[in-house]
């Protein structure tokens, strides 16, 4: 076995033991990585070690998943369940949905339960979930847990997980608005990372001041469009101040959410610069594991189900705004 790409502890043959396998490591710090290196070993360090030595590697794929060394391994990382809500009704009729509150499509529906056998059949259950305050999203959550049969847990639903509020493209169909402002402008307005779309005014109906749900938030609070660095802003707290400090106590997490506030989570979670995340596309109703060190750097994530069906999703989304996909 003579890829170089394959970390050498695996090549060497030393499989036998955890503790086998980090003096191993620890005694061939020549040309590893820092993060190998005696005084800051530990567990998930081993791990990171192996990601980065190839970005698709898998450590079942070295140890075996029913071997003790991989059981160990992955037992011991702190696992985040991310979740796009199923297709809505909106998303089907390709119009910008933002804050407005509409609901799953059948199809949306389908995905939601397709999403909570995954979750099931890969032995998957959790403490506690997060939603927004969009029946989308809370539906979605619902089916999934119904099928985990764990409709029990604590749910919390908080307005910073909404979607990225679009302004006054709400409601409009996207190829129509391509049409009119041009694709590239279109493509702006949904994927840049500090453009915001034509605002909506206070007296527009769809302002979310009118709306009883937002009626504890400041009128700084209430958007009146947004861009995706402000989604981040809004979804940080909601993150720093609640959810991580769950993950990182060891707790199983859900988050169900929508593609923008996702995005921002993700750009977070992986350092992605600006230009990265305007090529990220999160599909609806496909779980993203993340597997995170304990410091919440992400050690691996990858999508539960068929890859090839999961990036004909992606590229659905990539294609919306698009006059001829």
């Amino acid at each position: 076995m003579n890829d170089t790409r394959i970390p050498r502890f695996y090549r060497l043959g030393i499989l036998s033991e955890t503790r086998t396998l980090r003096n191993s490591l620890c005694s061939r710090q020549e040309g590893a990585s820092s993060e190998v290196r005696q005084n800051e070993f530990g567990t998930h360090s081993v791990i990171r070690w192996c990601e980065k030595a190839q970005n698709t590697i898998k450590l079942e794929h070295f140890f075996g998943r029913s071997s003790g060394i991989f059981n160990f391994l992955t037992d011991n990382m702190k696992k985040l369940i991310l979740l796009r809500h199923g297709e809505s009704t909106w998303n089907k009729e390709n119009r910008f949905t933002g804050w407005t509150d509409v609901d799953l499509s059948a199809t949306g529906m389908e995905e939601a339960r397709h999403a909570g056998r995954l979750l099931r059949e890969s032995g998957f259950a959790f403490d506690v979930a997060y939603t927004s305050v969009l029946k989308r999203a809370i539906r979605t959550l619902w089916i999934v847990l119904d099928e985990l049969d764990q409709m029990w847990i604590p749910v919390h639903l908080s307005w910073r997980l909404n979607e990225r509020h679009y302004g006054a493209l709400q409601g409009l169909n996207k190829v129509e608005t391509a049409l009119r402002y041009g694709e590239e402008q279109v493509l702006i307005w949904r994927r840049s990372y500090n453009t915001r779309p034509p605002a909506l005014t206070r007296e527009d109906p769809r302002y979310p001041g009118f709306d009883p749900r937002y009626r504890h938030l400041s009128i700084q609070d209430i958007p009146l469009t947004e861009c995706l660095e402000d989604t981040v802003k809004r979804f940080l707290p909601c993150w720093n101040e609640t959810i991580a400090p769950q993950v990182q106590s060891g707790q199983h997490v859900l988050i169900t959410a929508h593609g923008n506030s996702l995005r921002a989570l993700v750009m977070y979670l992986d350092n992605l610069s600006e230009q990265e995340v305007m090529e990220l596309n999160i599909p609806t109703g496909v779980p993203l594991v993340y597997e995170l060190d304990d410091s919440l750097k992400p050690i691996r994530s990858y999508y539960l189900g068929d890859q090839a069906r999961i990036e004909q999703a992606m590229q659905v989304v990539a294609n919306q705004g698009k006059i001829v996909p």
